[in-house]
């Protein structure tokens, strides 16, 4: 993740704890298909439960289980 892509109001733990979700397997699967049961998941659980997701969706504005040009 580059630094352009972070959030500019977020903290720097925010950006620490998004890097986990970007390199977490589970969210990347769901990333890059798009469907399947890694997406299920990831689009049940993020919010709600992971504070990886939580964070990632703050710094990138992008949901956990969204691809790029996804929402």
């Amino acid at each position: 993740m580059s630094d352009n892509e972070c959030g500019k109001g977020s903290s720097g733990f925010d950006r620490l704890l998004a890097k986990v979700c970007a390199q977490c397997p589970v969210c990347r699967t769901a990333r890059a298909r798009g469907r399947g049961l890694a997406y299920w998941l990831v689009s049940r659980v993020e919010r709600g439960i992971c504070p990886f997701c939580a964070a990632y969706e703050r710094v990138t504005g992008r949901k956990a289980h969204g691809g790029p040009g996804r929402d």
